[in-house]
């Protein structure tokens, strides 16, 4: 297999323990994450191969997140190890019930945020790779790392290969330029990158924040979705942006904090069909129902990085396939503390084959 690559910032992850409030906890446990490399770590655990590119400090913590990385074998011959910048952090309350989680970012300065684009070896980077995905999350960060994407995306293309972005809208970090709410602020950007792009994944939140494309009567606080309109969102994104070959829209119903049911639609432009999943026996969407959720961060990554796993690897890339097997790796994720998924190839096929009853493995 062929490399993946992907590009973004790694951090390092401060959440409470047992679902306990920020203010309660006097324990923080620490692990080191991204949306990125969620991403390669997805690939690298299902059997493939994955370069991860970022720029980290040289220091104790930033040699943990390379060991991180290392663990599940991802390549990290191209991050970059700086003398200026600093390591980010987030802050993970994990919700239950009825209280939502919460994330506080401390990420400003990182040493990726402050790292231009011509630091970076892209023809290296890409040598032999079939593939680049980016999220939406880094180029929130700061013009610099926003630029960097956009490279990165253009370099991409130039070596060859396909191009995947997350939207990822996180309205918390689009404050880079003064004086413009993050909604324009993220449209603006994204779609100068959007252009370098074969796949585009995201939810019906980013569809609208970023895109201004709204799935019908979905209403996501209610946790009901029009699931019917959401060919017809990703019609609206192909046409903005002819270039884009196919849209994976994920559907959460977020019941609760503990409680969401979980699929996933992906459209094909050059067929004009839309697949669903998963799919109950009369072939009609049917989610799945996730009613104790262990932890939800990463779960869209893990998604990304089943579908591009799928979609790269020949007994997996029929459309429908590639999709049935991104939400059920997807779904797994949310049984899996930390932001990576731990899962194997050989369990998300027992759960797209409907192993759902969770009994003991002997």
């Amino acid at each position: 297999m062929k490399p993946i690559v992907s590009f973004g910032e790694i951090m390092c992850r401060l959440a409470s323990p047992q679902n306990l409030r920020l203010r309660q906890t006097r324990e923080l446990e620490v692990t080191y994450a991204g949306a990125e490399a969620s991403v390669a770590a997805s690939v690298c655990n299902f059997g493939g191969s994955a370069r991860y590119v970022t720029a980290l400090p040289k220091h104790a913590l930033a040699d943990a997140t390379m060991d991180t990385l290392r663990s599940v074998g991802i390549d990290t011959t191209h991050v970059l190890r700086t003398d200026s910048g600093r390591l980010g952090v987030y802050f993970l309350e994990t919700g239950a019930n009825q209280r939502p989680s919460n994330v506080i970012y401390d990420r400003e300065d990182s040493a990726i945020a402050i790292t231009p684009a011509d630091q970076y070896d892209w023809p290296s980077i890409f040598a032999g790779a079939q593939w680049l995905h980016l999220s939406g999350i880094t180029p929130a960060l700061s013009s610099i790392a926003a630029e960097a994407t956009l490279v990165a995306a253009q370099q991409a293309k130039a070596a060859g290969c396909q191009v995947s972005i997350d939207l990822n809208f996180r309205k918390k970090l689009w404050k880079w330029e003064p004086g413009t709410p993050a909604p324009e602020l993220a449209q603006k950007t994204m779609r100068g990158i959007l252009p370098f792009i074969d796949l585009v994944i995201a939810n019906e939140e980013d569809c609208h924040d970023v895109l201004s494309i709204q799935a019908g009567a979905t209403d996501v606080d209610s946790g009901e979705l029009d699931t019917a309109r959401y060919p017809d969102v990703a019609r609206q994104v192909i046409s903005q942006f002819p270039n884009v070959s196919r849209v994976a829209i994920t559907l959460r119903e977020s019941l609760s904090a503990s409680h969401n049911n979980w699929g996933a639609m992906l459209y094909e432009r050059d067929t004009d069909t839309a697949y669903f999943a998963p799919l109950d026996g009369t072939s009609s969407y049917q989610p799945y129902q996730i009613k104790n959720i262990v932890d939800r961060v990463g779960g869209g990554d893990s998604f990304a990085g089943g579908l591009i796993f799928a979609l790269t690897t020949p007994d997996l890339a029929e459309p429908g396939t590639a999709l049935r097997y991104a939400v059920a790796a997807s779904c797994l994720k949310h049984s899996i503390k930390g932001d990576f998924n731990y899962s194997t190839r050989a369990e998300v096929e027992a759960l797209m084959g409907g192993a759902t009853s969770g009994r003991v493995v002997r």
